[in-house]
This record gives C-alpha cells, structure tokens and sequence, in this order.
C-alpha cells in the first residue's frame, strides 16, 4: 500500500504534465487522473485501510492514510470528474485542464499529509492553480477576484508559516501531534492560517464574492474540493490533539449558524450557495469524528448546485419567481437542496445524523437551530416555480447526473462503516422530516413578512480592504481562546 500511495500521488502530477505534450488527450488524461482517485479512495474504504507513512523521522514529516483521508479523497475524485464533464463539449484549453488536475493533483497530497510543512506545500501549490482557474477567462473581473483570493490566501499562509516553524521550534516535529507541545502563539497562527484558507466565517468573507464570481466550473470545484483543503488539517488536528478539539468545534458551530443567517438574507442564488457553503463548513467542524463523512455529502450536492445553477435563467430569486425554469433544472435543484437539508434516503441525511449524534451537549441546541436554518435557506430553491416549457440554459447532463447518482447511491458506504443501523432509523428518519418542515414553514412565513429589498445585508466586511483587517481581529481572538 505504500508503494502504491506514492505511485498515485506522483502520476497525478506526471499526468498532468502530460496534458502539455499532448493537448489533444487533456481531457482524457485528466479523467483518467480522477478516476484512478476514485478507485485509490474507494479502495481505503472499502477495506477500512489505515497506514502511516514517515518520510523524514527527524523531522515528523509524516503522510496518514485512512477513512478520514478516503472521504476527502473520494469528494475531490467525484467533483472533479463531474468539472471535466461539465467543460467537456466547451473550448476550454490544455492549460484549464492542466490545473484541474495540478489542483486536484495538491488537494489529494493535503488530504493525506500529517504534518505542517508538507501541508504548506500542498497548500500553495493547490491555491495558485485555483488562482489560475479563476482567471481563466482573462476580464478584467476575473483578474481582479483571482487576484484577491492569491493575495488573502498567501497572507493567511505567511501567518500559518510562522506558526509552522514555532510548533518546530517547540516540539522539534512539523507533526500535527505537536502542538500539544506547542505555545498559543502557535496555535492560533497556525489556525488562523487555516481558517482562512478553508474560508470558515467569519476569517473566510473572501468566500461569497470569490466563488459567486467565478465561473459554474470553477464555483462548483471551489466549494465542493478546494475550501476543503483548509478544514481537512483542522479536523485531523482535532481527532490528534486533544486540547484544539474545542476550539475546531467552537469554530464550526458559528459558521454552521452565521453562515445559514448570511444565506437567508441573499437574493443571489450563486451568493447563497457561497454562504451556505461556509455554513456546512462549520458543520465538518463541529464533529470531526465523522467529518469526512459530511466533508462527501457536502461536496457532491454543493458542486451539483454550482452547475445547476449555471443553467439558471437568471442569478435573482426575485426574477425566478416570475419566470418558471425547466423542470429538469429544478429537478437537479430540488435532489441537491434536500440532501444538504437532511432528506431521507440521500446522502445528506446520514451525514447530517452522525454529525448530530457527535456533538457535545453545548454543541446540540445552536446545531439544530442551524439545521433548521439549512431547510430554510434550500426552500428557496425547492420552491421556485417550474414547468416543461419554462426558461433556462442547456444543462450539462452527464455532470449533474454523476452528482446525483453520487447523492443516492453513496449512503452504500455507511455498509462498509457499519453506520447503517445507526443511521436509518424510524426515531432518525421522523426526526430530520420535523427539521425540514420546520425550515420549510419558517422561510414560508419569512418570506412572506420580509420584502426582498428588506432583506439586503451590508457587505462592507467583505470589501478587500477590510478583509486583512478582519484576520486581524480572527487572530486576536484565537490568541485570547488558546490561553483561556
């Protein structure tokens, strides 16, 4: 399995190199990459594979493989492959698909590393391609987003670095486990680093305009992998490092609940998507013992929302209650929106289940309330008027279907976990249909007594000359919570 490991993650790059000296197989090349990655996750799995691999002993340079890594591993493989798909009747060059894969390529090295200094590299090798992806269609709008997100981004990344070398320093190991050893300081550059790059509320406002700006390929690969390369480290930490256990849950439980407030209060269906991301973000946080699981369920339904909302005929909710879409628009829609609500039978629905029954008793109330919010903020799309002849762009089919056929068949893997009694039960299944039609009832009501131009929240924090600003405060309270 070693020998294997190393293999994998050097042919990604080998592949993707490829692509240049063979422009006419890029889109081929860079499936195959995927679904070698798929297979390698389904593998780990399957087999319930757990293997730690040293590379430098002196140094605590150390990669880990396990379930946990397999979900993350199997999110970026079905996401992806579904970005491919999607791009595959486009014009879209050998360089796009260059960085697909170099992107997809660093996210998988992060999901596996243990230790901070080859996380750093994982880290910024997959944030310049994502900044190329960005600034794919050369406007002077996408140059100007990509631009902002490098720059946050190696803000974030010089703090963690000084963080980094502090843990060394202290415990003479880049390993995760040491900062049990490390001092507060090092704590929080670390995490604040981290949490930016992950875009965890409120250190992650550069989120919502980064990825409603982008292009549907690229949104959709933004929130489903990319922003998970930041909250995999939080999570292993958490699982590794008993005393930054409660400081990873604090965080996910006010993105989970802000970032549903920040969700209900858009009429961009793209800028929703993007809050609610951050949102279930902090929902991978809140219970790292099972966020891999979430870290999935998310991941498709995120990226199928993302592409369908592509095919939208207008980005306004006001407008796409007076004009119905096409029915198979708001089909895809409705699947992805009931997933990350917790319906039944989905995928969602056991992520959201394990997440609840993970949570410490201080944790249980606000995530519930958040759950409800959730149900909210997707009955706005659930609802939306549709008919057969209604407006809207050609959907991309093969992408979406893979997505949904992802929603649906994965709750499989809960077999192999041994999750499945745990999970479908007649107490559980009752209790998540209370849950979405609370949300449902409540946005019916808040919808009804909030006129949409009432609903318009202040985006000043998220203006880039605040941003820095914001960071600054993030790390100010991380340093007052590590010493407490």
């Amino acid at each position: 399995m070693s020998t294997l490991t190393i293999a994998w993650l050097t042919l990604t790059f080998v592949v993707g190199f490829m692509i240049y000296l063979i422009p006419k197989l890029d889109r081929y090349l860079a499936l195959l990459v995927v679904i070698i990655s798929a297979g390698y996750s389904l593998q780990i799995l399957t087999d319930q594979t757990s293997l730690t691999l040293n590379l430098l002993d002196n140094f605590g340079v150390t990669l880990v493989i396990d379930s946990l890594s397999g979900y993350f591993i199997l999110t970026n493989a079905l996401v992806t492959a579904a970005v491919i798909l999607y791009c595959w009747q486009s014009h879209k060059t050998a360089f796009f698909y260059f960085q697909v894969v170099i992107a997809h390529g660093s996210l998988n090295a992060a999901f596996i590393c243990a230790d901070f200094i080859s996380l750093y590299v994982a880290l910024e090798v997959s944030g310049i391609a994502g900044f190329l992806l960005m600034a794919y269609p050369r406007t002077d709008r996408s140059i100007w987003v990509a631009l902002r997100y490098l720059f946050i981004s190696n803000i974030a990344m010089l703090f963690y670095l000084v963080g980094a070398v502090l843990v060394y320093q202290a415990s003479h190991s880049f390993s995760f486990a040491g900062l049990d050893e490390a001092p507060p300081e090092a704590i929080a550059l670390v995490f604040l680093g981290l949490l930016v790059k992950g875009g965890v509320f409120v250190s992650g406002l550069w989120l919502p305009l980064t990825h409603a700006e982008s292009e549907t390929p690229v949104s959709a690969f933004l929130s489903g992998a990319m922003v998970k390369a930041g909250i995999y480290p939080l999570v292993r930490c958490a699982l590794m490092v008993e005393q930054v256990d409660p400081i990873v849950r604090g965080f996910g439980v006010g993105a989970a609940l802000l970032g549903v407030v920040w969700a209900l209060f858009e009429q961009d269906t793209k800028r929703i998507l993007a809050w609610s991301t951050i949102s279930q973000l902090g929902w991978i946080l809140a219970a790292p013992a099972v966020g891999g699981v979430y870290a999935l369920a998310h991941g498709v339904a995120k990226a199928a929302l993302f592409l369908t909302a592509g095919a939208l005929p207008s980005r306004s909710l006001s407008q796409l209650k007076l004009q119905p879409m096409k029915t198979p628009i708001w089909i895809a829609l409705a699947i992805g929106s009931l997933s990350i609500s917790g319906f039944p039978l989905l995928i969602g629905f056991g992520a959201k289940v394990l997440t609840l029954k993970s949570l410490l008793p201080w944790q249980v109330i606000v995530m519930n309330i958040a759950a409800v919010g959730t149900a909210m903020v997707y009955a706005k799309f659930i609802f939306l008027p549709h008919s057969q002849s209604g407006e809207g762009k050609p959907i991309n089919g093969l992408a979406v279907i893979l997505l949904l056929t992802a929603i649906l068949a994965a709750s499989g893997l809960y077999y192999h976990a041994d999750l499945y009694d745990k999970v479908f039960t007649i107490e559980n299944v009752i209790k998540a249909l209370v849950i979405i039609g609370m949300g449902w009832l409540a946005q019916m009501i808040f919808s009804r007594t909030v006129q949409p131009s009432e609903l318009q929240l202040p985006r000043i924090f998220e203006k880039f000359e605040h941003l820095v600003g914001v960071m600054s405060l993030i790390l100010i309270l991380l340093f007052w919570i590590v010493e407490i």
